[in-house]
């Protein structure tokens, strides 16, 4: 591997601290320090990198040669662009507005950071920049200068945490005493790890190794500079959960049961990050989907029979519509896997309402409905019927839990949409509402979910030499896709065999 600089990687680091640009000034790292904490190099084992690519960065770009356009409709659009007299139609208008209610007392803040807030041109091209990032990321190699190194394992586990304290003990025993070790804070007293035991011989290595909580991830994510995960799919999840803004790279070692996530045998540990650490990482930006519950606010003077009478409709795109009164954010989620809304402890089926941003779509009768991202579609989405997504495509899955029809089918949207999942004001119970299984909460009638693209991907760092087959081999492997005796051929009776 050449370890010349890429032609740009202003560029490509620019992608990267472009979406967390505003949580960077919360932290203690400047911009131009996490710059040099990277370096981004070729990755010559990419046969179909182009050789533009290796144009050295003080060579001029070459001036473009082309010509007007000959297309009937491109000549009208540069004619009215010329012109300055187009204008814009209902659906163009409609690109200019915010997605979701914004309630009165939403900060500039929340205004930069929730996907909801964003106008529908926003959200696209928020989307489209992140895909992009993630096709140059799969080109190149991302050569980390690794100082601390965050362990995520279920502290549970007696199992878990004995590996855990044998990486600890390694990392803090690497040449120059240069990785910091973090764990979580319940290792402290923990017996089965023992802290005390690993620096009793060491001094040096009690200021090595330290303890996270969950505030420490939540309002410094840029102290960590790359994530261990120590188990299964779970165990990746549960990191998605700790960083809800930004994801510092992921390495997750496969010891649970299933291992769609987890890509790196245990075993083989040492090489593994020391190769990670000296000669770099690829890192796939997985979607995540950002979710919000809204709450329906109680009009003053209204009784409950007056409550019952509004219509989630008229509220959601409707007259109603731009009024911000009507709900209030009540608190907001990036999630990996899917958003859930089921009938709950109800004896019941629920009914819920689908909104596709100005669009009504349906009301849904079943046990409850998932909404999944492509990495999500191998989880509860599977189970309920959905399809199968490769974690590359760009796509939002619905898929309805039990439904009480028969030709409700599971669809396929694309992330640029923002779906709105409402409990009607008429129903008769409520629904909960889960976020890749946790933080359950009751919707009550009125109040909804909105769910979008989050402008926070989740980095998972890839195996060097195996990459575009990854996802096939891993639901062969655990599911045994497409897994079947072969047909046998036919016997002429001449001794020859047909197909």
């Amino acid at each position: 591997m050449s370890t010349s600089r890429l032609e740009d990687p202003e560029d490509v680091l620019a992608g990267l601290t472009r979406m967390d640009s505003q949580d960077r000034r919360d932290s203690d790292g400047s911009d131009s320090e996490v710059q040099r904490a990277l370096e981004v190099c070729f990755d010559n084992t990419n046969p179909s990198r182009r050789k533009s690519s290796f144009v050295s960065s003080q060579a001029t770009r070459p001036v473009h040669k082309r010509t007007p356009t000959s297309c009937f409709v491109h000549a009208l659009l540069e004619e009215k662009q010329g012109s300055g007299t187009a204008t814009p139609n209902h659906q163009g208008l409609m690109q200019e507005r915010p997605t979701d209610k914004a309630s009165d007392t939403s900060s500039n803040r929340e205004a930069q950071t929730q996907s909801r807030l964003l106008t529908k041109k926003q959200l696209s091209d928020m989307a489209y920049g992140i895909r992009e990032l993630s096709k140059r990321l799969g080109h190149v190699r991302l050569r980390l200068k690794v100082k601390n190194v965050f362990l995520l394992t279920k502290v549970h586990d007696v199992h878990l945490v004995a590996i855990t304290r044998e990486i600890t003990e390694w990392l803090l025993e690497q040449h120059g005493g240069q990785y910091t070790v973090w764990v979580e804070d319940t290792m402290k007293h923990n017996e089965a790890f023992d802290a005390p035991a690993i620096y009793k011989d060491d001094s040096s290595k009690k200021s090595r190794l330290r303890f996270w909580n969950d505030d420490l991830c939540r309002k410094r994510p840029h102290t960590f500079d790359i994530v261990v995960a120590l188990g299964g799919d779970g165990t990746v999840l549960y990191a998605s959960s700790l960083f809800q803004g930004v994801v510092p790279p992921v390495l997750s070692f496969a010891l649970g049961s299933l291992g769609f996530l987890t890509k790196f045998d245990y075993n083989e540990y040492a090489p593994t990050l020391t190769r990670a650490f000296n000669e770099g990482i690829t890192v796939s930006l997985r979607l995540r989907f950002e979710g919000t519950i809204m709450r329906s606010s109680r009009r003053t003077g209204h009784s409950d029979a007056d409550h019952k009478k509004r219509d989630l409709v008229e509220e959601l795109i409707g007259e109603e519509a731009d009024d911000n009164r009507t709900h209030r954010p009540e608190r907001t989620y990036n999630i990996l896997n899917e958003v859930v809304l089921d009938r709950g402890p109800n004896p019941t089926m629920s009914s819920i309402e689908v909104f596709g941003d100005e669009e009504f779509f349906t009301t849904v009768q079943a046990d409850g409905i998932c909404v999944a991202t492509p990495t999500g579609s191998t989880a509860y989405n599977l189970a309920a019927g959905g399809s199968l997504c490769h974690p590359d495509n760009p796509v939002i899955l619905l898929t309805a839990i039990c439904a009480h029809t028969l030709s409700f089918r599971p669809i396929i949207l694309p992330d640029t949409i923002v779906l709105r999942i409402g409990v009607p004001y008429d129903a008769r119970t409520s629904s909960w509402a889960s976020f890749d299984g946790r933080e359950r909460t009751e919707l009550c009638p009125g109040d909804y979910v909105t769910i979008s693209a989050s402008r926070y991907p989740f980095p998972s760092i890839l195996p060097l030499n195996r990459r575009s087959e990854d996802w096939i081999d891993s639901i062969s492997r655990t599911l045994n896709w497409n897994s079947r005796s072969r047909q046998k051929s036919f016997n002429d009776g001449d001794g020859g065999k047909k197909g």
